[in-house]
Parts: structure tokens; C-alpha cells; sequence
């Protein structure tokens, strides 16, 4: 049904990742260069910013290009919290009649459907037919420039 949409591997968060790396706290001008910054010697973790609920984290490789639209690309990883509510409009790994998929979740009235954010791929509408488990909520998306 969801064809080659679907596919992505996943990954637990690890719970101790004591790797640490230097960070310009000040900001690193996007538009005209100004002068370069010294390090001030903070340090940060990537996972004590995207990890909020250790227990509930997940990794996942996307696979596919149904959410181009969204910034997620084939190849990225995405991190996904289990603990966070499925609700209208939020990015969500859906495990639907046996298949996962990654999709934005739009609630109308009487209906919820799978929205890819890529035209090529239709809306999944989810009706009592389908078996439907909202696997996660994506709160960051890792990708290689």
C-alpha cells in the first residue's frame, strides 16, 4: 500500500553519550561575515538538546522523498519522541496496516489523514479499515549537507 514511502530503520537513543563539543554561544552571522569568535569554552551534547525523554527517544533513518516539503530528505535522521501527544498538523512516525510511514498528521471533522509533503504521493485517509498506531512524534530532523 505505502510502497517505498515507508521504509526507515530504527535506532534507541543511547542513554550516556558523554561526547561533548565546542559551541559559539554568541551565534555565527547567517548574512554579512563579521569577525570569527573565540570559543568561550561552552561545551554541549547534541543529544541534551534533542532528547527531552530519554526512555521515550528513538532514532530513525527516513527513507524515501514523500516529506521533501517538510525537510526531510532520503537518508536523514530523525528523532522521535513517543511520549508527545499525536496532534493536528504535527510529524509523526504511523505504523499503518503493518507498514511505517512518516507523515503530518491532519485531523478534520469526522477524519484523520496522512499527509506526505510531496505532491507526488497521495493523502492517506485513515478509515475503520485501517489499523493505525501513531509510533511517535518527529521533533528533530539530522541531515548531512
Amino acid at each position: 500500500m505505502l510502497g517505498d514511502q515507508a521504509k526507515i530503520s530504527m535506532f534507541e537513543a543511547q542513554e550516556n553519550n558523554p561526547s561533548e563539543v565546542p559551541f559559539v554561544s554568541s551565534g555565527i552571522k547567517a548574512g554579512f561575515p563579521s569577525p570569527a569568535a573565540d570559543f568561550d569554552g561552552t561545551k554541549i551534547s547534541l543529544d541534551n538538546i534533542v532528547i527531552k525523554h530519554k526512555d521515550a527517544t528513538f532514532y530513525a533513518k527516513a527513507s524515501g522523498n514523500s516529506m521533501i516539503g517538510a525537510g526531510i530528505d532520503d537518508g536523514d535522521i530523525l528523532v522521535i519522541d513517543r511520549s508527545l501527544e499525536p496532534t493536528h498538523n504535527k510529524i509523526a512516525v504511523c505504523f499503518i496496516d503493518g507498514e511505517f510511514t512518516v507523515k503530518r498528521i491532519q485531523i478534520e471533522k469526522d477524519c484523520v489523514y496522512l499527509m506526505p509533503e510531496n505532491n507526488a504521493y497521495q493523502p492517506i485517509k485513515v478509515t475503520q479499515d485501517n489499523e493505525l498506531l501513531i509510533w511517535g512524534i518527529v521533533t528533530y530532523v539530522l541531515k548531512s549537507l
